[in-house]
């Protein structure tokens, strides 16, 4: 049950920020999306860390691994594999005008939601990963821990589907449609993170190997798009200020709960 809830959880997170289109009268402020934008990029370079790399070089050092090779292994594999999903899926980032990814005959709306899709994918898989850890009982991951990071992570979803959200409605979609646009980008992340449980559940030994694959993939998101697009034109002091909270929330629910 405790999985079940776990995989959910970010989910809740993403439907409660698409909702926030209802509440919505005119376009999206943008010192508001500057600061939901850092808050968003300081969850998941704090989860990346606390949640995911620490807890990787524990699990190697107690099966008498370099501790830090898979971690490092892990994260490189982990920016790898959304680079190239990256270069593969067709998607469009907000306020961009050309589409990044494989040339396709996609609707601008499609290739907006593909793009928070592709950030939801290493969520998904950080949750699902963080739970199988937990079950497998060896005290780097515990339940506790890893529904800090489920919350974490669902709390970046509130600003993650309003920013998907809010931009479809200026883009002159209803808010229903607008909404229902948002939850469905979310829903990768219960799915990724199941198949992921799954998986994990039955290679065990590659567990750290995992743990810093989902911290490598979630950094690349951040990096990649999240830090440039908070940082750029007016207002980035709120950039930084959103990601300074969100990376002291994320730290505090991972120490406390962990």
């Amino acid at each position: 049950m405790n999985v079940f809830i776990g995989l959910l959880i970010p989910f809740f997170g993403t439907t409660l920020g698409a909702s926030m289109v209802f509440l919505m009268r005119s376009k999206m402020n943008s010192k508001l999306e500057k600061t939901l934008l850092g808050f968003a990029s300081g969850v998941m370079v704090a989860a990346s860390v606390w949640s995911l790399l620490i807890p990787s070089i524990e699990m190697a050092s107690k099966e008498k691994v370099i501790a830090w090779l898979p971690a490092t292994i892990g994260f490189l594999l982990g920016i790898l594999f959304l680079l190239m999903l990256d270069n593969i899926i067709p998607h469009l980032h907000l306020k961009s005008k050309e589409p990044e990814g494989l040339k396709a005959k996609l609707k601008k709306t499609t290739m907006m939601v593909l793009a928070v899709t592709l950030h939801n994918i290493p969520e998904g898989m950080a949750v699902g990963v963080a739970l199988a850890g937990a079950l497998t009982n060896n005290g780097a991951v515990t339940m506790a821990g890893a529904i800090a990071l489920a919350i974490g992570i669902a709390i970046q979803n509130l600003p993650e589907g309003a920013i998907i959200s809010m931009p479809l409605k200026e883009e002159g979609f209803s808010k229903r449609k607008s909404f229902l646009y948002g939850t469905l980008s979310g829903i990768v992340e219960p799915i990724g993170g199941f198949i992921t449980v799954l998986l994990t559940s039955l290679v065990v030994p590659i567990l750290p190997y995992l743990l810093s694959f989902a911290a490598g993939a979630m950094m690349y998101v951040v990096v990649e798009e999240l830090i440039p697009e908070s940082q750029v034109g007016k207002h980035s002091d709120l950039g930084t200020i959103g990601f300074s909270i969100g990376f002291i929330i994320m730290m505090i629910l991972d120490v406390a709960l962990g």
